[in-house]
């Protein structure tokens, strides 16, 4: 339905609540939002229709049915039985696992760093190491 279907009144009541909106997050500063109702405007009022298919393929809409649907759907998908025998498997990756670095890595790595620098996200300076 376009904003040319409705009546006089409602155009001008519909208008009026969404220009109030509009001012409102801008002055809230919620910018996307903005940008949203914005772009709602722009393409009119479009209803949202709740209609859902059942394993039959036959279409229905009231609430309490979409519901159900959605419940038995979700249930299947998420309750799989059957999968008793889940053997623990391997990993096999493509790189190669690397070793833990020794002590002497360690020290070597230590000695290569600069004296009178600035601490790292540690807050621990080089010399105390």
């Amino acid at each position: 339905m376009k904003l040319t279907d409705i009546s006089g009144t409602q155009k001008k009541t519909y208008l009026k609540s969404k220009f109030e909106e509009l001012v409102t997050n801008s002055k809230i500063k919620i910018i996307w939002y903005l940008y949203r109702s914005i772009n709602d405007f722009k393409k009119g009022y479009q209803p949202r229709s709740n209609i859902v298919k059942d394993e039959n393929c036959d279409l229905f809409a009231d609430s309490q049915s979409v519901l159900a649907r959605w419940r038995n759907s979700f249930s299947q998908l998420l309750n799989v039985h059957g999968f008793n025998d889940v053997r623990q498997t391997e990993i096999h990756t493509a790189e190669p696992l690397v070793p833990e670095p020794s002590a002497f890595e360690f020290e070597l790595a230590i000695e290569k760093e600069k004296n009178h620098e600035s601490s790292g996200i540690d807050q621990i300076p080089r010399e105390l190491i």
